[in-house]
C-alpha cells in the first residue's frame, strides 16, 4: 500500500508558484528526509498533502483514498514547525497533553478508561518521558517539549508522522537523541516518517531516503542511489554529496 501518493501537484501564493509539478510516492515504513533550502515549499507541500491547503492542480491519495474523502486522520500524526497550539504557561502535566492526542477517536461522553491509560503509558515510554510524566509542560526544556508533542503525536498509533523542523530549537545533544528515538519508532514500530528538516548532513545517518525541494522535486530515492548519481555530484558538488550520503566512512 502506497501511504502518500502525490501526483502533479502545483501550488502558488498569489502569482508566486511554489510548488511545481510535483509527483511522487511513500510506502509504508519509509523513512523520508524532506529537504530544501528556505522557500522551497517543504512546508507548503505538507500541508497540501494534509489539506490545510486545497489543491490548485493535482491529486494526492493517503492509504489509496482521495484525500478528500480520506476520514480516519487519526492514522496521521502531525507536529508543526510552530507549535502556537502549546501555550507553556497552561496548567498541564505531560501526561495531560499526551492524552489529547486519543481525544479525537473517542466518543461522547470523552472518558478515558484503563486501555487509554495504558496506551498512553506506552506513548510517553517509547519517547522517553515517563519520568517527568507529572511535570507542567511549562517547567520543561526545548528538547523535552518536542519528545511530549511526539507522544502527543503517536498516541493514537498512527501508521504516518509527518514533523515539521522538529528539531530547530535543541542543542546538538538533544537533537542526536531526538533523531535517534525517530529512528526506533520507524524501525521498531514500523511508522511511516516525513522528517522536514534543514540538517541535510545529518538526515542521511537515520532516514531511508531524501526528497530535495526546490519548488519542483530535484531528487527523490534511496540514499544508496542519490550516492551514486552523477546528476547530485553535478548539483552539490562530490565532497557534499558523499557528506549528506553518509555512505562513507
Amino acid at each position: 500500500m502506497s501511504i502518500i501518493s502525490a501526483r502533479n501537484l502545483r501550488f502558488s501564493y498569489n502569482s508566486s508558484e511554489v510548488l511545481s509539478d510535483i509527483s511522487f510516492s511513500v510506502e509504508a515504513g519509509d523513512y523520508i528526509g524532506l529537504v530544501g533550502p528556505n522557500g522551497s515549499g517543504k512546508t507548503t507541500l505538507a500541508k497540501a498533502i494534509l489539506g490545510f491547503h486545497r489543491l490548485q492542480h493535482g491529486s494526492v491519495n493517503l492509504f489509496d483514498v482521495d484525500h478528500l474523502l480520506f476520514r480516519d486522520w487519526w492514522r496521521i500524526g502531525y507536529l508543526p514547525q510552530k507549535n502556537t497550539f502549546l501555550n507553556p504557561y497552561f496548567p498541564a502535566t505531560v501526561r495531560e497533553i499526551v492524552s489529547l492526542g486519543l481525544v479525537s477517536r473517542k466518543k461522547f461522553p470523552k472518558i478515558f478508561n484503563k486501555k487509554d491509560i495504558r496506551v498512553v503509558d506506552e506513548a510517553m515510554r517509547l519517547t522517553d518521558t515517563m519520568e517527568i510524566k507529572g511535570k507542567l509542560i511549562g517547567e520543561l526544556s526545548g528538547g523535552q517539549q518536542q519528545r511530549v508533542l511526539v507522544a502527543r503525536a503517536i498516541v493514537s498509533n498512527p501508521d504516518l508522522l509527518i514533523l515539521d523542523e522538529p528539531t530547530t530549537a535543541l542543542d546538538p545533544e538533544a537533537r542526536k537523541s531526538f533523531f535517534q528515538m525517530l529512528k526506533e519508532l520507524n524501525t521498531e514500530r514500523h511508522v511511516t516518517i516525513i522528517l522536514i528538516t534543514h540538517d541535510i548532513g545529518t538526515i542521511g545517518e537515520y532516514a531511508s531516503g531524501l526528497l530535495y525541494l526546490d519548488k519542483k522535486i530535484i531528487f527523490y530515492g534511496s540514499f544508496d542511489e542519490f550516492c551514486t548519481s552523477s546528476s547530485m555530484t553535478n548539483y552539490f558538488g562530490e565532497y557534499s554529496q558523499h557528506i549528506i550520503c553518509h555512505r562513507h566512512s
